[in-house]
């Protein structure tokens, strides 16, 4: 990759990082803007609301990225920015539930803009080189996730929640600007490294095995987050300002950390790898299920971030040996509808699960997510020809 590429990446990823900044900063303050700027007394709605954006992003992903394919990757990645802006500014303007609903909708079903950015960056770069972009993609995302509730949390103090939806708005505009003046990538060369990644001229892993595992490990981590800060109260000594930081203990461990792991791992990555990282995160998901002191939360916290970080790795390196610029939006898209679908998944099954068997059963569940995808993959492959160790 040349220099001039790496700075077009580097767009990419800030332009990602500050649509999401957005998108991932105002759901903590549904609760505000439903009571405060909306006049409606009924919860259950804040609920809703969380839930409409995953929702019609995991049935339009898919179909924007076959658009993608067909029309041209810088043109998705302009018209998802272009697509928030526009369900920002009708959020901001909303006055009822109703019409704040349909702004989440079409944030929704517009927006994507992880997917889009992930399939032009497949327009510079393949292979390992890939898989590292993947992996700082994932970095933006989890830097929008630490910093975004903290600092619209300040603003939300002096401006009404729904009015920043406005001011907002004017992000993803400026992002899609900022792509606009981008020059069109040169065509990805095909990486020496491909080879490393597959066996006998096929990716690894097919395909929907990979958008099965990643809606597997996205259902496990997903489920403890609605109710981690709760649970995490119920310890002695735990404060809601230090819950929340040990909320974000394994996001910020991911970005202290990938890099660094990403250069570790090098190119030893494999579905025995995925699979060792998998039992780690259920080892981290049942000891924070079963720990009763701080120290034990944040013991197993960071192991879940570790885990969390290494499968990360991993995953991207089996995606980028699947793809290819032609295919790129399709499978990126498809990829995002399987980590959204995970998502709502998690959010109904740890519902369930808290009401009936208490806040520690998310992590149990999760754990045996992880415990069985870990054991389908250790099987399958033992059951594969012996190749090239990697």
């Amino acid at each position: 990759m040349t220099a001039a590429e790496r700075r077009m990446v580097m767009v990419v990823m800030f332009c990602h990082f500050i649509a999401a900044f957005a998108a991932l900063g105002m759901p903590p303050l549904f609760a505000l803007i439903l009571t405060q700027s909306l006049h409606n007394s009924n919860a259950y709605l804040v609920g809703w609301f969380y839930v409409v954006p995953t929702f019609f992003t995991a049935l339009s992903s898919p179909w924007w990225g076959l658009f993608a394919d067909r029309i041209g990757k810088k043109i998705s990645l302009l018209r998802a920015q272009l697509g928030l802006s526009a369900s920002f500014l009708l959020a901001g303007y909303s006055n009822n539930a109703t019409l704040f609903f349909l702004a989440l909708a079409l944030q929704g079903m517009l927006g994507g803009t992880f997917a889009a950015s992930n399939a032009y960056l497949a327009t510079m770069s393949s292979g390992p080189a890939l898989a590292r972009s993947l992996t700082l993609m994932q970095g933006s995302a989890r830097a929008a996730l630490v910093v975004a509730p903290a600092v619209l949390g300040l603003f939300a103090a002096s401006v009404s929640p729904i009015e920043l939806y406005r001011y907002l708005a004017l992000l993803p505009l400026a992002a899609a600007l900022l792509l606009w003046l981008l020059p069109e990538p040169a065509k990805a060369a095909d990486d020496d490294y491909r080879p490393k990644y597959t066996t006998i001229g096929r990716p690894l892993l097919p395909a929907n095995t990979v958008y099965a595992l990643q809606f597997a490990f996205v259902f496990a981590t997903v489920a403890t987050f609605p109710y981690f800060i709760p649970y995490a109260q119920g310890l002695e000594s735990v404060s809601v300002e230090l819950a929340g930081l040990l909320f974000g203990l394994p996001h910020l461990l991911y970005l202290g950390t990938a890099g660094v792991l990403t250069g570790h791992f090098g190119q030893r990555m494999s579905p025995a790898g995925l699979a060792g990282m998998f039992l780690l995160m259920a080892l981290a998901l049942f000891g924070q299920a079963q720990t009763q002191s701080l120290a034990g939360l944040i013991l197993w916290r960071t192991l879940m971030g570790l885990a969390m970080t290494g499968a990360f790795i991993v995953l991207h390196a089996l995606v980028a040996a699947l793809v290819h610029e032609n295919n790129a939006g399709r499978t990126f898209g498809w990829l995002e509808s399987g980590s959204k679908w995970g998502a709502v998944a998690a959010g109904l099954a740890a519902g369930a699960m808290v009401d009936g068997f208490g806040p520690h059963a998310p992590f149990l569940l999760g754990a045996v997510i992880m415990t069985a995808a870990a054991a389908w993959l250790a099987i399958s492959n033992c059951c594969r020809p012996c190749t090239e160790n990697i």
